[in-house]
């Protein structure tokens, strides 16, 4: 009985010192890493959420850029950190999805290591093509590709990039056969899809919409599930004919497994709030990108959900892992 009694005012003591802590906090500033180089699209939103997150919590929030590996350097990062509230990351498809399902060596864990804080936004992707090819809709893209198997050429940021993947699930579901030319990113890609070398991409709207604009490419539809508010008139490829289809980029904020849940409710709720205050949602409008703001149950589940999605493709489309 001794003994009981000792352990729960231990424990007591210890949910006492944890809540005081958490009502502390932050006394520090904070640091959101992000997986890419400043200017990017990741970079904006982090930045953008980084400001509002400074006037809520009344700390300096720094945004700190660790690219290389496709993410994987910014991720390891923050699952080594200590989970105290204090450092965050900018997680995306590629580092939560992605790279787990296509790399061997991983040394973090999506579901172990990390806390989901908040789902900042969705980019849904543009499908285009060169005006070469004979299509004004998704319809007609996958007659011609079925007209034509493996003859259409399709261009990607790279193997296991999320306009790969976005293009490998598109072929799984309607039993298209496009062939994969991938480059070392989003401006070879371009410019060899402008040049009429490959004829189709799955791409950042913001990147595509220039040359929609002038001529140079065409635009088929949007990846995502509902159409976007900057392009209202372009249909999602759901609604040209392609059921339940749904691909693209997403963000959100995470920190190390571990960190109070109360430290994490408390980001949870400030980044909901900046997310739907009206300086961020028209700044994303504009560029073709969803704001969301969820809770973290909800942020997880999408995790869940998207994780199994990307093994899915991955797996169908016979992708093979790297070192």
């Amino acid at each position: 009985m001794m003994r009981l009694c000792k352990t729960l005012l231990m424990s007591a003591a210890i949910l006492i010192s944890g809540a005081g802590w958490a009502q502390r906090y932050p006394d520090r500033p904070l640091r959101i890493v992000v997986p890419q180089a400043p200017g990017g699209g990741n970079d904006t939103i982090a930045r953008l959420v980084a400001q509002r997150l400074s006037q809520s919590l009344k700390q300096q929030v720094l945004v700190e850029n660790r690219a290389g590996a496709g993410g994987l350097i910014a991720a390891e990062t923050v699952a080594k950190s200590a989970p105290d509230g204090y450092t965050l990351l900018l997680g995306n498809v590629a580092t939560l999805t992605i790279i787990p399902n296509v790399q061997k060596k991983v040394s973090y864990d999506t579901f172990k290591d990390f806390e989901p804080v908040s789902l900042i936004a969705s980019a849904p992707l543009l499908v285009v093509v060169h005006p070469s090819l004979p299509v004004t809709s998704i319809k007609q893209l996958i007659a011609l590709a079925k007209a034509k198997s493996g003859q259409l050429n399709y261009a990607s940021n790279g193997v296991g990039s999320s306009t790969h993947l976005a293009t490998e699930l598109f072929k799984v579901m309607t039993g298209t056969d496009l062939t994969h030319v991938p480059y070392k990113g989003l401006s070879p890609a371009t410019a060899d899809l402008l040049s009429g070398q490959v004829q189709v991409m799955f791409s950042s709207a913001v990147a595509m919409l220039p040359h929609v604009k002038s001529g140079r490419l065409r635009a088929l539809a949007m990846t995502g599930a509902k159409r976007s508010k900057a392009i209202p008139d372009i249909p999602t490829v759901a609604e040209a004919g392609v059921r339940d289809y749904e691909a693209g980029s997403w963000y959100g904020i995470l920190v190390p497994a571990g960190t109070d849940r109360a430290v994490v409710d408390l980001l949870a709720r400030d980044i909901a709030a900046a997310t739907h205050s009206h300086e961020i949602q028209e700044r994303l409008n504009s560029e073709a990108v969803i704001p969301i703001g969820s809770t973290p149950a909800q942020f997880a589940a999408h995790i869940k959900k998207e994780y199994a999605r990307v093994a899915r493709v991955v797996k169908s489309s016979g992708a093979k892992f790297v070192d």
